[in-house]
């Protein structure tokens, strides 16, 4: 599992980094992926508008084992 979560965060990484930030995959349990925000996505205000309505839904679309996503 954590594979394809993986090959999914890279694809998203270069949009991210974009902004200066980075995203790290932590761990995945009971269908909710844990990740961290890393360079200027940690604490920007915007992070969680990223992180639900971007990298969820990214990641509920390529592994549908994904319920969810949060930060930690």
């Amino acid at each position: 599992m954590g594979e394809k979560i993986q090959n999914a965060l890279n694809e998203i990484r270069p949009y991210i980094a974009q902004h200066l930030g980075d995203i790290e995959f932590v761990k995945f349990e009971n269908n909710i992926c844990y990740v961290r925000m890393l360079g200027a996505c940690q604490g920007c205000p915007l992070s969680q508008i990223t992180l639900k309505q971007g990298v969820e839904e990214i990641l509920k679309a390529s592994v549908p084992e994904v319920e969810s996503v949060e930060a930690v």
